[in-house]
């Protein structure tokens, strides 16, 4: 797909709509498609009435799941039908921009497969159009929503793990090789939204290293952030690992935290255990005690994260309500992303992320970030449409 496609509303389709209901169309139906239409099927307050993909194999199996629901490999139907409140664009990543921009310029709320975009200049121009619109955008960072990390964000608010130290996560296994992105594109971006969603501040800087060994994308990296209040996080992404792992540990002064995620039962497990220093006489007589208490394992809602996002997606539609989830938490993770590939590409060169705004002559976007205001230039945006 081009950055020259329209999407004109030449040849509408009109769908069965109910006006009770918020209208869902879904661009995509690969791997995780139809995770997202099953999901919005079930859904009190939702309505899908219609699929595009371009594969006949997608829609086959699109047509045998979803029974009355329109199919089609047109995804300009989808985007232009005046049926639909709302599109679910679940596509590579080099596709997303050009969609959700058609989508927004038609009218419609937009929910996008993670990551947000391939670049900060197209995130920043649909954010700038869904604000101008007041349509709402929603990145499906999927994890935030789950048992595991709703938990582990109660207890920082809960201040039970104390001043936070570290964020230590490794997330491997074999494959799947992604033939448009490396391995940090793929995987990270899962552990960088949850790190966005439960660390105060915006990551400082990014040292990334790793390797390409099989198909011209890396393949195997470690990503270092560093976060204020001397918090460090630290990620292992790997497509060739003989074994699945999705492990991390969260360090506090008070107590320290595993979850793991493949674990069935105790996913998160909290460790009363610690170090405490005090200095005697001066710095040379340091006294280091280590506290080794009990663990615990706390009650995770059993919950299934995809249905709650769409539902809170849902709420946010009909509210006018902006969700934690929306185009700047996803502009912040693809921040992280690049800043990660130039660090690789310069075999681990520190990359500073600016907190401050970018200069422009022209009028101030909609944009802010966690710190302070971001402003867009028009050459920004225009850069962006180029884009495909």
């Amino acid at each position: 797909m081009s950055a020259a496609t329209e999407y004109q509303p030449h040849n509408i389709i009109r769908f069965r709509r109910n006006s009770n209901m918020v209208n869902f169309g879904a661009i995509g139906y690969g791997y995780w498609g139809p995770n997202v239409v099953r999901n919005l099927d079930g859904l009190e307050g939702a309505n899908i009435v219609a699929i595009s993909d371009k594969s006949a194999a997608a829609r086959g199996r699109a047509e045998k799941a979803m029974h009355g629901v329109y199919v089609t490999p047109d995804a300009n139907e989808v985007i232009t039908s005046p049926d639909i409140d709302a599109v679910a664009i679940v596509t590579p990543v080099w596709t997303h921009f050009e969609l959700a921009k058609a989508a927004l310029e038609n009218g419609k709320h937009v929910f996008v497969e993670k990551p947000f975009t391939s670049n900060t200049a197209q995130a920043e121009e649909l954010i700038n159009l869904a604000a101008r619109k007041n349509l709402q955008i929603m990145v499906d960072h999927t994890f935030l929503f789950t048992g595991a990390v709703r938990k582990i964000k109660q207890l920082l608010q809960e201040d039970a793990l104390g001043k936070l130290y570290y964020y230590d996560s490794t997330r491997v296994n074999l494959g799947l090789f992604q033939h448009d992105v490396n391995v940090i594109w793929d995987l990270a971006p899962h552990d960088l939204s949850i790190m966005d969603y439960l660390i105060e501040g915006n990551a400082e800087q990014i040292v990334a290293t790793g390797q390409t060994h099989l198909n011209g994308h890396e393949d195997v990296a470690f990503i270092t952030l560093y976060f204020p209040n001397e918090v460090i996080a630290h990620i292992n992404v790997n497509w060739l690992s003989p074994v699945k792992v999705r492990m991390t540990l969260i360090g506090g002064e008070k107590k320290m935290l595993v979850w793991n995620d493949l674990e069935a039962d105790e996913k998160i497990k909290v460790y009363d255990k610690g170090v405490k220093v005090t200095n005697k006489e001066g710095v040379y007589n340091l006294l280091v005690n280590y506290r080794s208490g009990d663990m615990w394992a706390p009650h995770l809602e059993p919950v299934e994260a995809l249905r709650q996002e769409l539902g809170y997606f849902v709420e946010c539609i009909r509210n006018n309500q902006t969700p934690f989830n929306d185009g700047l938490a996803g502009l912040r993770v693809v921040k992280m992303l690049e800043a990660a590939n130039r660090s690789l590409r310069h075999r681990g060169e520190a990359v500073r992320l600016d907190p401050q705004p970018a200069s422009s002559a022209n009028a101030p976007s909609f944009i802010e970030n966690k710190q302070t205001p971001v402003v867009v230039s028009q050459s920004a945006a225009a850069a962006a449409a180029s884009l495909g």
